[in-house]
């Protein structure tokens, strides 16, 4: 039986002697409870960070901490607007505070080395906050050999993948929300919990050069998706889910000077 990396399901005395010697990275998967159009789950940004993370963890001998389900609200013109049924968001102070918190709260712990998985992009300024703060804070209580990397999965994703993916154009990731990336992936690896089937086909959202408040429903697609997901394949998102895992793994293997190998892959 391959060890499950998830911290809360170890007592106390393993994670305990996983942690002590601040050598463990500490993965922390961050997502959203947002609207995926009519084909998936409210989850999604929670589902695949995590996934990630656990098979990353698997690779580099880490830990993968509790996944945040909730995040910063929704923005019309990447997540189709935190007006849409189904998104439930938090304040950025709040997802700010908590964040710090929890690295904090593993650093007292031992973790030296943590690595953010980010699912959700509206979360990324308030990841860098926290990251700020709690490192402020470790450093006035003396701790100053922490490192951290923020990433979001997405980013590992490079031209030839996307050329592959998108034959017939790349719409742009700012679009991509409930598009061909994320529905592929869910196929790849949640496929009971997407309905293709109820999928909207519709032309990439196109929007201004700028942002008004409170929003404009009418700007979003009355689908959700900002993009069609119509091409979305299992295939495609193994594709995705082995090029993003093997990028993740190699920048934290460089970053936390791991050596490769140290575990099988996942």
């Amino acid at each position: 039986m391959t060890e499950r990396p998830f911290a809360a399901e170890m007592p106390w005395p393993d994670f305990h002697a996983r942690m002590k010697d601040g050598k463990t990275p500490i993965l922390i998967p961050l997502g959203s409870m947002e609207q995926h159009g009519h084909h998936m789950p409210l989850h999604v940004d929670v589902l695949l960070p995590t996934e990630f993370a656990r098979r990353v963890a698997a690779r580099v001998d880490g830990l993968v901490a509790p996944s945040f389900t909730y995040g910063y609200k929704s923005q019309q013109k990447c997540g189709g607007g935190n007006h849409m049924p189904g998104t439930v968001s938090l304040e950025g102070q709040t997802l700010v505070h908590q964040l710090r918190d929890v690295i904090k709260e593993f650093a007292r712990h031992g973790g030296r080395n943590f690595a953010i998985v980010n699912g959700h992009y509206e979360n990324s300024w308030f990841i860098n906050e926290a990251v700020d703060l709690a490192l402020r804070e470790l450093r006035w209580d003396g701790v100053t050999d922490v490192k951290i990397v923020v990433l979001s999965y997405w980013d590992f994703v490079n031209q030839e993948t996307i050329d592959k993916i998108y034959p017939d154009g790349f719409p742009g990731w700012a679009v991509e929300h409930g598009g061909v990336l994320e529905t592929s992936l869910m196929l790849a690896l949640y496929p009971d919990l997407v309905q293709l089937q109820r999928a909207v086909d519709h032309p990439a959202a196109t929007f201004p050069p700028y942002d008004v408040y409170p929003v404009k429903p009418e700007w979003t697609p009355s689908s959700g998706t900002l993009s069609s997901p119509k091409n979305a394949s299992r295939e495609k998102g193994e594709l995705m889910l082995r090029i993003c895992t093997d990028g993740i793994v190699q920048a934290l293997q460089d970053e936390f000077s791991i050596s490769p190998g140290a575990r099988a892959a996942a």
